[in-house]
């Protein structure tokens, strides 16, 4: 190994721009600023007075105070597997709303089932824990793993090689994929008030703790900041997705998203328990009071950073880190040339949410995605540790408690490139030029989108 030192990150070696956001229309700025006018919510009469009646799921019943798991069969068959999977049922004594906390929609995203698992925990359940039942007002329904055989096999996908995600509302005698989403559809998405759907980003990068959602659809912007957490990203739902077949029943639903694929960010998982207990608070379907950051950034449009060259990438900077205009945040070296490297420079001042994990590169991989931070700098510094790493609130445990007013609000315009947050994670080579799997599988993960 060289004793060589890495390269600061405040180099003035020249490098390609790379293409910058446009100001979110005015239409969708009215849309949002309309849907910010109803987030009060007012604690409902049942709250202290009523009781709840049984509750049923897949033709079995959970009494009031009570904790139930029972198996939802993803598919009906006389033979062959039906992959179960686990529903976990917290039944409060008194009426309220229906939440379902959903975790591995995409079988290798870890963040969700971690969390769920922590959630369901003896700590957090038994008596005169958070999600006590005798405590809750409503019905929680936490399902640690949607896609069980994706699970098994550490595979995004299902195993007729279709994501999910993008196969909603289903139908009930097409493809497996689209049968497994009709099943789901009916069984956890209808009945329900809100939905929290727990993701992290698909092979070859990491996320930062962010929240996803439409902020135009009042409950869903309602959810999003109940989370309590700085980066919340307005985007509309892609087409399939279990995000937009919820908006589209006017279901208050978001997507979390921390960590990467077939990894345990510990930070992530942390970030992921505190923001539901949030929620769960701040919809009074259990007592307390939440937890809410200093600031949030309401995003609406974000920064590409790409390589322009190609090799072995070093990454000097993770996800969440705050960067300055001019810092390198990378280096791009090529075994074939040795002693040659070059420098990435990010072309803004701005927070990474998103940092490329995967070494190999070539010219114009994106390995960056920058958040323009132009306004109120010094407030998001002072939230940064040593490193310039923002502390997400909630993963140093239970932060100060503080009003809703006490909160700054930061609008970061623009608008996402074709429409989705994840656009620019492309594809970058043909599948059929290269006869290298680990490298197919990278292109393959290139080309996902998170949410």
């Amino acid at each position: 190994m060289s004793d060589k030192k890495p390269k600061s990150r405040k180099s003035v070696n020249k490098h390609e721009k790379v293409r910058i956001s446009h100001e979110m229309s005015a239409e969708r700025k009215k849309a949002v600023k309309d849907a910010m006018k109803d987030q009060e919510i007012s604690k409902p009469e049942w709250d202290r007075i009523n009781v709840s009646s049984e509750y049923k799921f897949n033709r079995k019943k959970v009494k009031p105070g009570e904790i139930r798991t029972i198996k939802l069969n993803l598919l009906k068959v006389s033979i062959g597997d039906s992959w179960p999977t686990s529903v976990c049922i917290l039944h409060g004594k008194r009426p309220g709303p229906v939440v379902t906390i959903i975790g591995a929609i995409h079988g290798d995203e870890l963040t969700g089932p971690s969390a769920c698992s922590h959630l369901l925990s003896e700590a957090l359940t038994s008596n005169g824990g958070p999600l006590d039942p005798s405590k809750i007002a409503g019905t929680v329904r936490i399902v640690p793993v949607v896609n069980t055989p994706g699970f098994k096999s550490n595979s995004r996908y299902f195993p007729d090689g279709r994501d999910l995600n993008r196969e909603f509302p289903g139908r009930r005698t097409s493809n497996t994929t689209q049968r497994v989403a009709h099943r789901i559809y009916h069984s956890l998405i209808k009945d329900s008030d809100y939905i929290i759907d727990l993701h992290s980003a698909a092979k070859g990068r990491s996320n930062m703790p962010q929240i996803r959602a439409d902020l135009t659809h009042s409950s869903s912007q309602r959810l999003a900041k109940s989370f309590g957490i700085e980066v919340i990203l307005d985007s509309k739902p892609p087409k399939g997705s279990l995000r937009r077949v919820t908006n589209n029943l006017d279901i208050g639903a978001i997507t979390y998203e921390g960590g990467g694929a077939s990894t345990l960010d510990h930070e992530s998982v942390q970030v992921a328990v505190n923001g539901v207990l949030n929620s769960l608070k701040t919809l009074h379907i259990i007592p307390g009071s939440p937890n809410r950051p200093r600031f949030r950034l309401l995003a609406s449009g974000s920064t590409w950073l790409r390589a322009h060259g190609g090799g072995l990438l070093d990454m000097l900077v993770g996800a969440g880190s705050f960067v300055e205009e001019g810092d390198v945040v990378a280096t791009i070296s090529d075994p074939q040339t040795p002693g040659k490297s070059i420098d990435l420079k990010t072309p803004i001042t701005g927070l990474f949410i998103c940092s490329a994990t995967h070494p190999f590169v070539t010219a114009g991989t994106p390995v960056g995605h920058i958040l323009p931070i132009t306004k109120s700098k010094n407030l998001i510094l002072n939230q940064c540790d040593d490193e310039s790493k923002l502390i997400v609130n909630g993963s140093l445990g239970t932060p100060v408690w503080r009003e809703e007013s006490d909160i700054d609000e930061i609008s970061i315009e623009g608008e996402w490139i074709d429409g989705n947050v994840d656009s620019e994670w492309q594809k970058e080579w043909s599948l059929s030029n290269t006869s290298n799997p680990n490298l197919q599988s990278f292109e393959l993960a290139a080309e996902e989108e998170d949410d």
